[in-house]
C-alpha cells in the first residue's frame, strides 16, 4: 500500500528527462502545490547527479517576465535566443516564464 506522503507529495517534485539524462528538479516551498498565486516568482532546484555538476543549481523562475525585454533584432533560431533544454522543460509548465540561473553556468 502508497502511504499517503507518496500519492500527495508535500513538496514539489519534478522527474526529468533532459537531454537524455535523468535528473530531479523540485521546490521547498509548499504552496506551488496548491496555491497559483505563489506561482508569480518561485525558486527550483535542480540536480542531475552527473559528474560534471558539483551542486545543485538554485534557480529562481519568473512566470509574469515580459517577452519584450528580451533582446530586439533576434529571431527565435539565433544564437542569442538559444535555450538551455532544463528552461525549455520549465516552460512547458510554466509557459514565458524567464529562469534566472543565479550565477549557475546554464546547462545546455
Amino acid at each position: 500500500q502508497v502511504s499517503p506522503a507518496l500519492r500527495t507529495p508535500r513538496l514539489p517534485v519534478w522527474l526529468c528527462s533532459v537531454s537524455g539524462r535523468h535528473s530531479v528538479l523540485f521546490g521547498t516551498d509548499s504552496r506551488l502545490l496548491s496555491d497559483w498565486k505563489s506561482e508569480r516568482i518561485f525558486h527550483l532546484y535542480f540536480y542531475s547527479g552527473q559528474r560534471e555538476q558539483t551542486r545543485t543549481a538554485h534557480l529562481t523562475i519568473d512566470t509574469h517576465s515580459h517577452r519584450w525585454e528580451e533582446a530586439r533584432g533576434e529571431g527565435p533560431c539565433s544564437p542569442g535566443q538559444r535555450r538551455p533544454a532544463l528552461e525549455m522543460a520549465i516552460r512547458t509548465r510554466w509557459a514565458g516564464a524567464t529562469v534566472s540561473w543565479n550565477g549557475t553556468e546554464p546547462f545546455f
